[in-house]
């Protein structure tokens, strides 16, 4: 049948609008303003048969996505089992809250495969809260970057390392935020004949990243700040774009830039709520679709 992914969430931590944001493109989103629409954390679920899907990240909005969802809700187990679902396996890029806290949504005991560098699953085994999830059910495999593996039916991945940082409760004082490690990967998926990569988070662009880029049919890349001065123009934060992890979308050493003449698909995803290309017919978002990118949204699905 092809390569399927649907967006279950296209927002950044926090979600759209955020429970505690006033800000100009939230404050629309509470007036009910036709020209946003609210969105969840950030989260993608692809198939090749759309029978068995496989979850990239599970963010803290998991049960709404899949209440959402139709292809993801529940259907009777094996041998009379009234619990069964068609999520046969969760794939980390990393273990920031946003990323993570949906596998406590995933706990009532119902077999997945939980996939993630062996970094990330170290983070996630070190909060004992996740302990929920049995490890007579949930099998966890450590998977290294650049090691092919299956997914589902007919699907491979591959883990990529990406310019990033460590999730931020494990921030030092002076933490690196461009480095490539396997606290912070992109996940490319294929099924033999197009390809699909996954990049909720990058904090540069580097020469490898960008030719991996160019063999991919569809690209869903980090749109989450429109400029690197974004939160702090809007009072909201004394932090870069760059120095949370994300680059910027505009700019000559944004991603727009950096990604120009490539002609993969490409999808703007994990968008903060902050981010004005939220808003439709801003000249934020009609210089993203000039530049040939589209905006995610909730429910967005790709056939490849």
């Amino acid at each position: 049948m092809g390569l399927t992914a649907i967006v279950l969430g296209s927002a950044a931590g926090g979600g759209f609008p955020q429970w505690n944001c006033n800000c100009d493109v939230c404050r629309l989103a509470w007036a009910g303003d036709p020209r946003v629409r609210a969105r969840t954390q950030a989260s993608l679920a692809v198939s090749a048969d759309r029978k068995r899907w496989t979850l990239l990240n599970a963010s803290p909005d998991l049960r709404l996505q899949i209440q959402s969802t139709p292809a993801l809700q529940p259907r009777d187990g094996k041998e009379g089992n009234k619990r069964g679902s068609p999520i046969d396996a969760v794939v980390l890029t990393g273990a920031e809250i946003d990323q993570t806290a949906g596998l406590l949504s995933l706990r009532e005991r119902s077999p997945f495969t939980l996939m993630a560098t062996a970094a990330t699953l170290a983070a996630v085994a070190g909060n004992p809260m996740f302990g929920a999830l049995a490890p007579d059910v949930v099998r966890r495999r450590a998977i290294s970057p650049g090691e092919r593996f299956a997914i589902g039916e007919g699907l491979t991945a591959e883990l990529f390392m990406v310019p990033g940082k460590v999730p931020l409760y494990l921030e030092g004082e002076t933490p690196a935020t461009a480095e490539e490690t396997a606290a912070n990967v992109g996940v490319e998926i294929s099924d033999g004949r197009s390809r699909l990569a996954y990049v909720p988070g990058a904090a540069a662009m580097t020469p490898a990243l960008r030719e991996r880029l160019t063999r991919a049919d569809a690209i869903l890349f980090d749109g989450t700040l429109f400029t690197d001065d974004e939160m702090i123009r809007a009072g909201l934060g004394e932090k870069t774009g760059r120095r949370m992890g994300h680059m910027p979308l505009d700019g000559p050493d944004g991603s727009i830039a950096a990604l120009d003449g490539l002609s993969a698909r490409r999808i703007f995803v994990h968008i903060n709520n902050t981010n004005p290309i939220l808003v439709d017919g801003s000249p934020q978002r009609q210089r993203v679709n000039a530049a040939g990118w589209e905006v995610a949204q909730d429910g967005m699905e790709i056939s490849l």
